[in-house]
């Protein structure tokens, strides 16, 4: 029995041994060259491209607790909004500010809470994507 037992204790040494050699990570170094970085250029964002990152956004939010592309939930649908403003640089920055700070008074009395995480350039997209809803293109 005790050689057995030897035996084991040897195996289940071995076993552990190489469950914990292999499971380990191994910090590697790359250390090909690929040369000197390119300078980055930012293509210019399309309205198209605005309108599409703000769906995105939107859709991302909380906004669809409150709002809805057709339909009237707390606050008026996406929609209804596009139709009340005209869909120009003026409403696109000023709907921004409304996304960022919060407002109330347009739709009745339940304020809209503040969104102060938003960056003013995604609230201008979320807008854009707002006022595109009723067919009218920015100008």
């Amino acid at each position: 029995m005790k050689g057995n037992q030897t035996s084991y204790l040897v195996f289940a040494a071995a076993l552990s041994f190489a469950v914990f050699a292999c499971g380990s990570k191994k910090e590697t170094t790359n250390t090909e060259d690929y040369g000197t970085p390119k300078e980055e250029t930012t293509a210019p964002v399309t309205a198209a491209d605005a309108i599409t990152q703000g769906e995105s956004l939107v859709k991302a939010s909380d906004c669809k607790t409150c709002h809805h592309a057709v339909n009237k939930i707390i606050g008026p649908s996406h929609t209804d909004v596009a139709k009340k403003y005209e869909f120009t640089t003026a409403n696109v920055e000023l709907l921004a500010g409304k996304i960022i700070k919060g407002g109330s008074g347009v739709w009745g009395e339940i304020p809209m809470s503040a969104h102060t995480d938003i960056s003013q350039a995604d609230a201008e997209k979320m807008a854009r994507y707002v006022l595109s809803l009723d067919g009218e293109t920015e100008h």
